[in-house]
């Protein structure tokens, strides 16, 4: 095998790694993002609050007429 085919392997092989890298990089800096901005809005789920009002206000809120 030339030595030219086996380099240009090893080097998509290194692009591979890089790039799956940079993917799961992306994904955790995403998934940062998404949380900061849950919390700020107080969308979180049910542990998430906003910061301005205390525990369990607008948990059962009636909205039927």
């Amino acid at each position: 095998m030339d030595m030219s085919l086996v380099m240009a392997a090893m080097a998509l092989q290194a692009g591979k790694l890089q790039a799956e890298v940079a993917t799961t990089v992306l994904k955790s800096n995403l998934d940062a993002q998404k949380s900061t901005v849950e919390t700020l809005l107080g969308t979180g789920g049910p542990s998430a609050s906003p910061a301005n009002l205390p525990s369990g206000v607008g948990g059962s809120l009636d909205v039927t007429a």
